[in-house]
Formats: C-alpha cells, structure tokens, sequence
C-alpha cells in the first residue's frame, strides 16, 4: 500500500511531460543505444510482430520499424500515445499503431507476439512476476523479450520518497524471468545514466536482458 508520503509517478505525470518528452536529446539517444542492443541480440526479421510495453512516445520503436513487422506501442499516458500517434502519421509509418492499455489492470491484447521489448517500464510496475508472467502470456512460443533497466540502486535515482522499483538485481530477475517460464536469460550493460548529486556525479547502469519463452 502506497503511503502518503510516497510519489507515484502515473499516467498523469507521464501526460504532463509528453510534448516535450521527445525534445530531450538524452531521451533520444538513449532509444538509439538500447535499439542497437536489441539489433546485436535478437535477429530482427521485417515478419516479426512486435509489443512496445510502455512505449512512450515511441522512441525505441521508431529506430526499430524498418526491422519488424507490425509493431504494437502500448502505454497508460494517453498523453505520450498522442504524440506517438502524431509521429506516425507525420511520417507515413504504415506497421505502427498504438493501444491506451496497463497490463495490470486492462485485459490482455488478443494478438501474441514474435518479440516484446520494454525501455524504463519495469521499475514502474508494482508486482514484477505478475509483468513477467503476463509477457509470457503475451509471446508466441519462442518469442524474444527484451527488458533495459536500472541495475540495482539505493534510491537516489528517483529518490526514495518516488513509489518505484529501485532497479533491480541481475540474478534476481533472472530467476524472476525463469520462474514465469522464460530460458536463455542474458544481461548486458547497454549505457550508464549520469546525475548529479550533492556529493557529486553518480553513474546508474542500464541493462538489457533479453529472454525467450517457453512452454510451461
């Protein structure tokens, strides 16, 4: 149960920074490097299916939509799908859609799926192993998933008072992974997010673990 005096950052604070989401270089740098991640682990193929989970305003989906198929980019900010939906007309983008869905609380697309990947989502979901079974649920029969995140930290990257994950242990979530029926779990270091702090920089790694389903 969320205290009062925690923060949680929902839909409407996702709402509220969605025009200028796509502004931030940072942002958009870091959707170029975990593609790339993605592009050097999983072979992409133009007849895949693909789930954003917590797209955003499509910043990892974009450099990724002349690899795959059909791409699916699901948020709770109906703020963010907006500008995402905006992108995609202004640019003639014909295999991206998007869907206003939390996996938690919405019923599940009926459509399955060759790939999911997730960028900065997992840290926002209260219950991991229910995200990761739904995932499971959600992939066709040896369907990759692709999840970068924070490694695990002390708070300081959102601070404590912030309702989130504090990223997570790699072993940990590998297990996590395994148990909801996923094998081949695999991490790599894809970048570190520098803040400043009153004692000075702090780098948080972000990691790309990949995973594939199988049949319970």
């Amino acid at each position: 149960m969320t205290s009062p005096q925690t923060i949680r950052l929902d839909a409407a604070h996702f709402d509220a920074k969605a025009l200028q989401w796509d502004e931030n270089p940072v942002f958009r740098e870091r959707g170029q490097k975990i593609a790339q991640a993605i592009r050097q682990a999983i072979p992409l193929d133009p007849h895949m299916s693909a789930l954003d989970y917590g797209s955003g305003t499509g910043l990892l989906s974009f450099p990724l939509k002349d690899e795959l198929g059909s791409i699916l980019l699901a948020d709770s900010s109906g703020g963010m799908l907006d500008v995402a939906a905006k992108k995609i007309a202004e640019q003639g983008v014909r295999n991206m859609t998007t869907v206003k869905l939390d996996l938690m609380v919405d019923p599940l697309p009926e459509q399955r799926f060759d790939i999911i990947f997730t960028s900065m989502t997992l840290h926002h979901v209260p219950d991991t192993d229910r995200i990761l079974h739904i995932f499971h649920d959600l992939l066709k029969p040896g369907g990759h998933l692709c999840i970068a995140d924070l490694d695990k930290e002390d708070g300081s990257f959102h601070g404590i008072e912030v309702d989130v994950h504090h990223g997570f242990d790699r072993t940990e979530l590998t297990q996590r992974a395994e148990k909801a029926g996923f094998c081949d779990v695999r991490f790599q270091t894809v970048f570190n997010i520098a803040k400043e702090h009153e004692t000075g920089k702090r780098d948080y790694p972000v990691f790309l673990m990949t995973a594939r389903g199988v049949n319970l």
